[in-house]
């Protein structure tokens, strides 16, 4: 019962995210040709960017170094606006979420980015943060990781391309473990490909 209500909140999570993509995607693309409309402008007030992306869900020969669990990740997140300045990029709170497409550990995530972006387009984006997840904690299945506790560390690394300013691909690993703080820690890696929707003024670096 706990695990199917994680999994429905997981599952908002992403489908809030996809579609406030969708909705960008679609103002972007409006008849008149302007940057944004009033909407857009109050959705920038809060969101900085919405991220939607697909994932090989526990990655081998990566940070855990082992698959157990199969399929791939539905993901989706949300960057908010407000931020700190520091060596030229900017640190932004970031929610998201990630569910498994065979029954495996789905997460909710919650963290700080800190993100780069050079002058032709190029970026790069490390965080840090908490998950809560819906896997098991100790081995007691061949196809599920012992993840040792309920609430896990969340890394995530990316790196990608901004086109004019508002749309992004890009490059998206994350890694979930507890640091051995628990007898288990088997931990779990996602590694895909994620587009970005910037709201806002179109060629911010910001």
């Amino acid at each position: 019962m706990v695990k199917g209500v994680f999994r429905m909140r997981c599952k908002l999570m992403v489908a809030v995210a996809m579609t406030v993509s969708a909705v960008a995607a679609g103002s972007a693309w409006s008849d008149d040709g302007k940057d944004g409309g009033a909407d857009e402008k109050g959705v920038a007030a809060w969101v900085n960017e919405v991220k939607v992306g697909v994932l090989y869900h526990d990655m081998d020969y990566l940070w855990s170094n082992f698959r157990l669990e199969s399929g791939v990740d539905f993901n989706g997140e949300l960057i908010f606006a407000p931020h700190l300045d520091l060596l030229g990029g900017a640190i932004r709170p970031a929610l998201g979420g990630s569910v498994n497409s065979a029954g495996g550990t789905s997460k909710l995530y919650a963290g700080i980015r800190y993100q780069y972006e050079l002058d032709g387009g190029l970026f790069f984006s490390v965080g840090v943060g908490g998950a809560i997840h819906d896997g098991d904690l100790t081995p007691d299945r061949e196809d599920r990781k012992a993840l040792g506790s309920r609430l896990l560390f969340h890394v995530p690394l990316e790196a990608g391309y901004r086109i004019d300013g508002r749309h992004a691909v890009s490059v998206y690993f994350d890694h979930v473990s507890n640091a051995f703080l628990t007898d288990y820690n088997e931990g779990l890696d996602t590694l895909g490909l994620r587009y970005g929707y910037r709201f806002g003024t179109a060629g911010s670096r910001r």
